[in-house]
């Protein structure tokens, strides 16, 4: 939420597959799902962090047939609970008021970077450019969209496909604990914990990301 395709730009992504990275930009969760399965190719792999992850979870319960694999990041299966919810009205309250995308941001960048993180200017930086690429109108609907999710913990017992889920000890948004839950319902899956970062540990940490996704891609390979 609130971050553009700069939050994969620091990735090493040499020898994957060709990379797209797909806009957040639908209100609901049922309609962002509808509109990616009719851009994204017959058959796909697909990562998500956070609400991208949300999506990516909606995304394999509706068409699994289409996932060949699926990566998690700082995310969480739970649904949406009342101070959540409570949360995401006041924002959307906020935005209709004249506040800025990158105005939210500013206040949720102890959610969103460690304290190590916040103290380097170029990741504080490159994290409010995001919320100003993302914009009002689509920070409203992703605002929107997340009112819309579901409990998807039943549904993660039927994936079937290779699952990587990354979880930062740190993050202040998508605890530990949820993702040791989701590696445990999903049968298929590998849990990869990084030290030493928040929630957007794709910016954090590029080059332990980039190993966990080629270790885990390379074991997949071999097995297959």
């Amino acid at each position: 939420m609130n971050c553009s395709a700069e939050l994969w730009s620091k990735l090493d992504w040499d020898g994957w597959p060709p990379v797209i990275t797909a806009k957040l930009t639908e209100a609901t969760l049922d309609g962002q799902v509808s509109r990616l399965l009719d851009e994204l190719p017959n058959r796909f792999a697909i990562g998500g962090l956070s609400l991208g992850g949300i999506v990516a979870m909606a995304l394999t319960r509706t068409a699994p047939e289409r996932i060949s694999s699926l990566i998690l990041l700082s995310t969480n299966p739970h649904p949406p609970t009342p101070a959540q919810r409570k949360d995401w009205r006041a924002w959307r309250d906020a935005l209709n008021a004249g506040r800025t995308a990158r105005e939210l941001q500013v206040e949720w960048l102890p959610q969103l970077l460690s304290e190590p993180a916040r103290g380097r200017g170029d990741l504080v930086a490159l994290t409010l450019d995001m919320a100003e690429k993302v914009g009002e109108v689509h920070l409203d609907a992703q605002l929107a969209m997340q009112a819309t999710r579901l409990d998807e913990r039943r549904s993660l017992r039927h994936i079937r496909c290779p699952t990587l889920i990354v979880s930062a000890r740190q993050d202040a948004l998508c605890s530990l604990a949820k993702h040791v839950e989701m590696n445990r319902l999903i049968g298929s899956s590998t849990l990869a914990i990084l030290e030493n970062s928040g929630h957007l540990s794709p910016l954090e940490l590029p080059r332990q990301v980039t190993e966990e996704l080629s270790g885990w891609r390379s074991a997949e390979i071999d097995r297959s």
